[in-house]
């Protein structure tokens, strides 16, 4: 492995910066191509119900790989490499045109998500070998895999992802293996990144493979499974031979020191089952996670008991967890029981106040790891693209310019690429916090113009460049599907459409994670404390297994921060990790956390493989059951061209009577889980019958909501939720009738741009005001800017693209300052400081468009400019709402169990929110939006903005704030199998 301590790299010649430009041979020329099946042929044996009803769009492109001179070409002149950005802007363009939209124009807005490619529309065609023949449209270049044998198919699907994500999925394998600042840098945003995987997944090789062969061993599917990802890993390996033999691999690789330009030095490693195994756990842990957290919940309790006493304490805290409020959104009708703190509690370990102390996994730190020391950051985006201005490609600038890159790079001048991993490449907090993000709209066909279901749904995967799902459509034996799929693991589709059918996850979140305290002992039968390393096993006293991982790094032109290295260090037991140590009724404890599907990663790939295949999908019900081979906690919809339909997929383990699964279990009672194997993690699960789940209401809506009642949610679910946006348009359509799909996508998008605090929590706030006369002229019109802000659907947008200016920007600032300060002021006087301190920490108060209010903090109002899209997920919003519902006087069900603002008198509760509105007024845009690498202060359109996190060399332009899936499909069956 080459690594350059300097921003400097140098190239051979000009023939390899062509090649690296270009993709032209310039080093042994590769063997003649294959002749592969005849894809028109295959394409037209497809069955398809599509018709024109299936369409779909992933911003920002397709194409996520670069040449050296391309990210030069893209950090001096703006370019970006083909079809890496030609998704991006209908994707912002809808935003801004939804409210004219027709069905006639969703392809204005979306791609045309049928099977195949149109003759007059093909791009590429080629063969990786001589059973798979790969087609690519030429205005996107999206993949179509058509292999006559089903190995052939899965080739295919790993030559595509290769082709598109290299770079990326080796960032991924990387950081599943926990070593992630080894490859890319050690960027402070890499460090915690990879410390929060290897806290949540570490895993040896070994126990990678065990996975692997357990799945394998358990009968025909996963026998299919295994080989499936054997020849998907050929198609990878096979890239990775082609590019180094061309020398048009991804220029990250040189920029990383891990491919030396002039002598071609280093190799790129080719990829095994184990990497995929290790994508799997991150995708899963990122995404398909659920509970956890029960220390700080045993904490918070007892906070609550040391203000209110024993009893009262208790019943508060329960008020303010909401694990199942009455007045939550759900999915679907009907109760469904499950993770409920029982009424008679055993086995409860209940951590000593004062006691708790996290388990540091960083040992050895030397360098920039033990100092902190880090690079400057540097901007993240191309800046903003005037509306209807496109982007250009390299061989498409003048002459001069080309001229000018190949200079460049021919005399290692690298200096424009200096940094661009500077602070990591992903987001440092992308495991923390509950899994999130996504929605869900769908339509019976009862209720639509032509008496077929409408899905509008997809994941909100965050905002990359290169964006961490690829698309592709796979055609072979056993296998016909189109949609999205995580490089690294796409051997499958994940979401997307088969032939008469579709499907999209949103992130469910149920508990699927319990915390169980093992006694700590001593191995020479000394007084154990908490740094004791042993624990009690039975009647022995045995050690943690140690995983750990060792990382070094140096600078690079990529991420220049200083070199260091660590070793991180998970302990782990049969019950779990070590998340924490501290005393329970003085008795020195490890606290372990246990995930249902740690251990059992691979386990979710006969559930995926089995959506893909057309004989094994004929129904809703089908599609039910097939879910629950899925063991992430996801919600499932469904929709054919007669049914839509829900199910939530999950290992939820059963856990024993009595268990309660949101306080530490103490792992020596008999609380726990039901069938439960040390060895493998296996436990008994609660089967589809008890799982949330429904066939044809008259909607669906999800927005990673409660998914059903009974059960149990995260803090603050309550009476307001972002999934109130999408509820109530949907349901407003329903009980108009003849919904269209044009209109389903206008509510989604409606919804999308909407201030959730505006339309769901000001009018609340405006009629305490309302109360009595506002006499102070300033507050008044601070108050009607509010209000008009508010009639008009409390919107975040430009009144046109490219205004740089919010419509009614005013108010939106002053709610973006008050919000903070409304909150400390209505709750902190009544629960005290420590105590109001305790609940931000399980739950964050706001999550605007601008980031976390305080910077993540609890008081201030300088906002954390994120950049991300998704918001408004986690907050106070139901507290608040529920509140001052209280002091108007109005019935609550499940109240907070006290008044709060102004301690429960309207007229002084009304003192309490102008004087926090004042202060907020008072504050300029420059406090609220402070600014950072790619936004001035002040700036609020910017400070929203989507900047695309730049996962490789290339940047991306900025575009306007939404709330909206990343990959989105619209999808209407017009006819079905029979």
């Amino acid at each position: 492995m080459v690594r350059r301590a300097h921003g400097r790299t140098v190239v051979a010649s000009g023939v390899a910066v062509v090649c690296l430009a270009t993709g032209t041979v310039a080093a042994p020329t590769a063997s003649a191509q294959p002749e592969g099946p005849d894809a028109a042929a295959m394409m037209a044996a497809v069955e398809d119900y599509c018709g024109d009803g299936c369409h779909d769009i992933l911003a920002p492109g397709q194409n996520g790989n670069a040449t050296l001179v391309e990210i030069l070409g893209n950090r001096l002149f703006g370019t970006q490499p083909a079809h890496s950005d030609t998704q991006l802007e209908p994707y912002d363009d809808l935003l801004h045109d939804h409210p004219e939209l027709t069905d006639a124009a969703l392809g204005d807005y979306f791609l045309d998500a049928s099977f195949g490619v149109a003759p007059d529309q093909v791009g590429r065609e080629y063969s990786p070998r001589d059973d798979v023949t790969v087609v690519r449209d030429e205005q996107h270049g999206i993949p179509h895999v058509y292999g006559t044998t089903r190995e052939g198919t899965m080739y295919g699907a790993g030559y595509v992802a290769a082709e598109d994500r290299l770079f990326l999925m080796d960032l991924l394998r990387h950081l599943g293996r926990g070593e992630l600042t080894g490859f890319a840098g050690g960027a402070e945003g890499n460090r915690e990144l990879e410390q929060s995987l290897w806290r949540g997944a570490p895993y040896t090789e070994a126990d990678k493979q065990a996975q692997i062969d357990r799945v394998a061993a358990s009968g025909e599917r996963g026998r299919q499974a295994l080989a499936d990802v054997d020849a998907y890993i050929a198609g990878i390996n096979a890239y990775i031979d082609r590019a180094e033999r061309r020398r048009d691999y991804p220029g990250e690789y040189v920029l990383t020191g891990h491919k030396d330009a002039i002598t071609q030095a280093g190799e790129i490693e080719h990829f095994t089952p184990t990497d995929v195994v290790g994508i799997a756990a991150m995708v899963g842990l990122l995404f398909g996670g659920g509970g956890g957290g029960e220390v700080h919940s045993a904490l918070l309790r007892a906070s609550f008991q040391d203000r209110y006493g024993p009893q009262r304490g208790v019943e508060l805290y329960d008020a303010w967890r909401m694990e199942n409020d009455p007045e939550a959104v759900v999915t679907v009708s009907g109760e469904f029981p499950y993770a409920q703190t029982p009424r008679e509690p055993v086995g409860e370990a209940i951590p000593d106040p004062g006691s708790v102390v996290p388990y540091d996994i960083v040992h050895d730190a030397t360098g920039s790891a033990r100092t902190g020391a880090d690079a400057d950051p540097v901007a993240a985006s191309t800046g903003e693209t005037a509306p209807g201005e496109e982007t250009t490609t390299v061989d498409r600038l003048p002459e001069e310019q080309q001229a000018e890159l190949e200079r460049m790079a021919r005399e290692g001048d690298l200096d424009a690429a200096e940094g661009v991993f500077n602070d990591g490449v992903l987001p440092a907090d992308l495991f923390e916090g509950e899994p999130g993000m996504s929605n869900a709209l769908l339509v019976a066909g009862e209720h639509t113009a032509d008496g077929h279901p409408i899905s509008v749904s997809g994941p909100q995967t965050g905002y990359y460049s290169p964006q961490l799902l690829l698309v592709q459509e796979l055609q072979g034996p056993g296998i016909s599907a189109r949609g999205a799929s995580f490089p690294g693991v796409s051997f499958y589709v994940q979401i997307g459409r088969g032939a008469d059918y579709a499907w999209s996850p949103t992130s469910a979140g149920q508990d699927i994670t319990d915390t169980f305290a093992v006694e700590l002992c001593e191995p020479d039968g000394s007084d154990p404390s908490v740094e004791s390393r042993h624990y009690r096993d039975g009647s022995g006293c045995v050690p943690f297994e140690e995983l750990s991982v060792t990382n070094e790094w140096e600078p690079t032109v990529a991420d220049q921060t200083p070199a260091g290295s660590y070793t991180l260090t998970s302990l782990r037991s049969p019950h779990g990790l070590v998340e924490s140590f501290g005393t329970v009724e003085g008795t020195p404890v490890a606290f372990m956390v246990r995930r249902s599907t740690y251990l059992r990663e691979v386990d979710s790939i006969i559930g995926f493989q089995r959506f893909n295949d057309p004989a094994e999908i004929r129904s809703a019900a089908d599609f039910q059951e097939a879910a629950m081979d899925i063991g992430y906690a996801f919600n499932w919809h469904y929709n054919d061209a007669d049914d839509i339909a829900y199910v939530n997929s999950g290992a939820n383990p059963v856990r024993t009577p009595g268990t309660n699964p949101n306080m530490p279990i103490d792992a020596a009672s008999p609380a726990g889980w039901a069938g439960w194997d040390p060895a493998t993690n296996e436990a008994e699960y609660t089967p589809l019958a008890e799982h949330p789940h429904s066939v044809n209401a008259d909607y669906y809506a999800n927005w990673n909501n409660k998914p059903a009642a009974g059960y149990t949610s995260g803090y603050g679910t309550g009476s307001v939720h972002r999934a109130d946006l999408i509820d109530g348009r949907l349901r407003d359509l329903v009980d108009a009738g003849d919904v269209t799909p044009a209109q389903v996508v206008q509510a989604m998008e409606e919804a999308a741009s909407t201030d959730l605090r505006g339309e769901q929590v000001l009018p609340e706030l405006l009629r305490v005001l309302d109360s009595a006369p506002v006499d102070d002229p300033d507050l008044a019109g601070q108050v009607a800017a509010l209000r008009e802000w508010m009639q008009a659907g409390a919107p975040r947008r430009e009144a046109a693209k490219g205004d740089g200016e919010y419509e009614h920007a005013e108010a939106i600032r002053i709610m973006d300052a008050w919000w903070p300060l409304l909150v400390r002021a209505q709750f902190e006087p009544g629960l005290g400081p420590d105590l109001y301190e305790g609940l931000t920490r399980a739950v964050q108060i706001d999550e605007s468009p601008s980031g976390f209010t305080g910077g993540g903090g609890s008081g201030g109002v300088n906002q954390g400019q994120t950049h991300k899209g998704s918001s408004f997920q986690y907050g106070w919003w139901s507290y608040v709402d529920k509140d001052l519902r209280l002091v108007l006087g109005e019935d609550v069900a499940a109240p907070l169990g006290e008044v709060y603002c102004g301690g429960g008198d309207l007229a002084d509760c009304r003192e309490v929110l102008l004087a926090s509105l004042a202060e907020a007024a008072a504050l300029p845009a420059g406090e609220v939006y402070p600014g950072d690498a790619d936004c001035e202060a002040g700036d609020q359109v910017c400070a929203d903005a989507i900047i695309h996190s730049p996962l490789g060399g290339v940047v991306m332009y900025r575009v306007a704030w939404q709330n909206r899936p990343t990959y989105q499909i619209v999808h209407q069956f017009a006819d079905r199998r029979g």
